[in-house]
Formats: C-alpha cells, structure tokens, sequence
C-alpha cells in the first residue's frame, strides 16, 4: 500500500490528524518538519534564522524529496508546496491529501508565527501567505478535505475512507 501525504496551511491539523490516521489505518507517522531537525540538528526557527527562508525552502524540498517510506501517513510542513522535487516526488509515493481550513480558523489555532516556524517572508502577513499557498495545496491534491467545523477524528475517519475506496 502507498503511503498518505498530508498537505496544508500551518495549524490546518496534519500532525494532530496524521497520528490519529496512522492508527486507524494501521501505517507509520512521519512528521517531515521533525524529519527536518533531525538532519539539520535544529528548530525550525533557528533553521530560517541560519539560512534564510530561501535556505530553509531549499532544505525542506531536499529532505521531503529523499523520504523513502510505505504505508505511512506523512505530515509535512505547510511550505512544502514550494518545493517542485519534494511534490513531484511525495505524488509519485502516495495520496496527497489536502487539509482545507479557512483563514481565519488557522489565524485562531496558530500562535506566534515565527516561533512555530512558519515561512513568511518579510512583511507578508498570514493573510497574504494564505492567498498565495491556496492555488498550490490545490493544484497538488489528489483529494480534499474540508476540516472547518470538524473533529479530528471524523477528519480521520473522512480520510481512511478515502484510502480505502481507492485501494491505496
């Protein structure tokens, strides 16, 4: 069976869902932005701090671009989308999976924004950075999942059902 990548904006719930699928469907849980640290020895802040948010992108794409993984439920970073390598080779592993969740529900759930790791780049406000990312979490979706008003485990529940129609 493929594996289930997790796409969507920062506080949309992929690691939180990501656990809760893996179990339901009885896969691993990769969390790329801890498979991130790992390999650079470091938050995610203090990785953009060090190299800059193009530094950080270019990172991002290359770890998510050489996970070799089956039957997991990956949960990426919500810039991955940047990364042509890493989507062309997450879509080639797996079923990408879009966590749909409105502005102003992950403006709710997220705290500080530069603490959390999320890449903003200078003067661009959550906003901003919403608009831009919807056209891409779209365009790379196989499938999407609308988690405004839902419980993570119906979310799960939505998503392994899914998986299991599909054969994946």
């Amino acid at each position: 069976m493929a594996n289930v990548i997790l796409i969507g904006m920062p506080g949309a719930g992929k690691s939180t869902v990501g656990v809760v699928l893996a179990k339901r469907l009885g896969y691993r849980f990769v969390d790329s932005d801890l498979v991130i640290q790992e390999h650079e020895g470091m938050l995610l802040h203090r990785i953009m701090e060090e190299k800059g948010l193009e530094g950080f992108l270019k990172t991002e794409n290359d770890v998510n671009a050489s996970l070799q993984t089956e039957r997991s439920v990956i949960a990426t970073g919500g810039s991955v989308i940047y990364g042509g390598g890493a989507m062309a080779h997450l879509k080639s592993i797996g079923t990408v999976v879009y966590l749909k969740l409105a502005c102003a529900s992950v403006k709710e759930r997220l705290g500080d924004l530069k603490e959390r790791g999320v890449a903003l780049r200078d003067g661009q406000t959550l906003e901003n950075l919403y608009e831009e990312r919807i056209p891409y979490y779209e365009k790379y979706a196989d499938y999407t999942v609308d988690c405004d008003d839902k419980m993570i485990k119906d979310i799960a529940a939505e998503i392994a059902d899914i998986v299991r129609r599909n054969g994946k």
